[in-house]
């Protein structure tokens, strides 16, 4: 009985991972943070989180920053 109750829940355990793994490949998601800033998930382990001024700022460089990109590929690294 014992084991019939270890193998259902590591069955449990294996399905929820899956689940888990399965939200993180679904690409980015947005949403308000406690304190009310703009959170991305899916960049990488941890959240960016920054306030929406911060955001537009950001946003307002965004031609400077593939400008940037472009111009110092041979020196950036991708994530595989």
């Amino acid at each position: 009985m014992a084991d019939e109750n270890v193998q259902d829940e590591l069955a449990r355990l294996r399905a929820e991972n899956a689940a888990l793994k399965g939200g993180a490949s679904r690409g980015l998601s947005l949403r308000v943070s406690e304190k009310g800033a703009v959170s991305v998930y899916g960049l990488g382990r941890f959240p960016v989180t920054l306030y929406k001024e911060q955001w537009e700022k950001l946003l307002g460089v965004t031609e400077d920053i593939k400008n940037f990109i472009k111009a110092n590929e041979s020196q950036l690294k991708t994530k595989a």
